[in-house]
């Protein structure tokens, strides 16, 4: 009984430490879930105001051919899929990983494009669709490379702080290959941030830019910021381009690229953090949970070696009257 008693309080004192260690973790990983949830509302701004440049050049937009516009049947799809480099953050690489699984084992959807309106259906078959893949973090390009998939490159520097200048390089390699036509479509798979509670998983068509996708995201946003749609207002504006329309817009759609990218990331970064966050705080209650359950079972214990002891005092001073 001794020895059981001995090792709930070693138990006790292990699973206190690790309380510490996880509640470090939930203030640190807080900390930070701030940090990125004001990177990403900023970039929001940024993004809204661009979709109101595009909407003013809407006719330019249709009827441009620069190479990000061009529609293409589905026979090769390029996927930038968002992880974290580290785990211990609860579902949050599972859900987005699964989402995609799902979507390539499925890919109705990945073999459509659409540009407004305008849809064109693969008829490729599904086991024909080639599929290549960029990873940002070590997790998805663990799981990308146990299944033997097709990696073009890896960028881990992306999960903390990332700036628009360290994403160009990963917008160059996605705007080059889809130019050139080695890819038909290009779809980032990232977690938007809800809220410190949900964290949703998603699958964008980056490429050919679609006004469609563009124009749910941006609704999306103004509903996580309970804010009004501004795309319409802005859209009644009567702008004075020089030298013309089609060369800004030239110019824009690069930099459009970009931003989505930038925001995939930072949106997963809050996800992220966010995740870890709560993941770190039910680990810390459970260790609480276990540490009040130990106590009670050792005090149980405690109290039968006393109360044993009693009995036998009282047994031995009876045998002596």
């Amino acid at each position: 009984m001794a020895g059981n008693s001995k090792e709930i309080q070693r138990r006790i004192k292990s699973i206190g430490n690790t309380r510490k260690i996880t509640r470090a973790m939930e203030m640190v990983s807080a900390a930070k879930m701030k940090k990125e949830i004001n990177r990403v509302l900023q970039v929001r701004e940024y993004a809204r105001a661009s979709w109101g440049v595009l909407t003013n050049l809407s006719k330019a937009f249709g009827r441009s051919h620069h190479g990000l516009l061009k529609v293409r049947e589905v026979k090769k799809v390029l996927i930038v899929l968002i992880t974290s480099n580290r785990g211990l953050c609860g579902a949050y690489n599972a859900q987005v990983i699964r989402k995609l699984t799902e979507q390539i084992e499925n890919p109705t959807l990945l073999k459509i494009n659409r540009i407004g309106e305008e849809k064109i259906h693969s008829t490729i078959k599904n086991e024909d669709l080639e599929f290549d893949y960029v990873a940002v973090g070590k997790k998805g390009f663990n799981f990308l490379a146990s299944r033997n998939k097709n990696i073009i490159a890896h960028f881990e520097d992306f999960n903390y702080a990332p700036s628009m200048e360290d994403t160009r390089a990963l917008a160059r390699i996605v705007i080059d290959d889809y130019v050139e036509g080695k890819y038909d479509k290009v779809v980032v798979a990232y977690t938007d941030f809800k809220n410190t509670v949900v964290q949703e998983p998603k699958l964008r068509q980056l490429l050919p830019i679609s006004k469609l996708d563009l124009e749910k995201q941006i609704e999306e946003m103004n509903q996580d910021n309970n804010t009004k749609d501004l795309s319409e207002k802005e859209a009644i504006i009567d702008y004075k381009i020089e030298p013309k329309p089609i060369e800004v817009l030239r110019q824009l759609l690069p930099r459009l690229v970009e931003v989505q990218l930038y925001h995939a990331i930072l949106e997963s970064n809050a996800s992220k953090e966010s995740a870890r966050m709560l993941a770190m705080k039910n680990a810390s209650d459970a260790a609480a949970d276990m540490m009040e359950e130990l106590q009670y079972s050792f005090n149980q214990i405690r109290q039968t070696a006393i109360t044993q002891e009693i009995a036998e005092i009282t047994s031995g001073r009876a045998a002596l009257e």
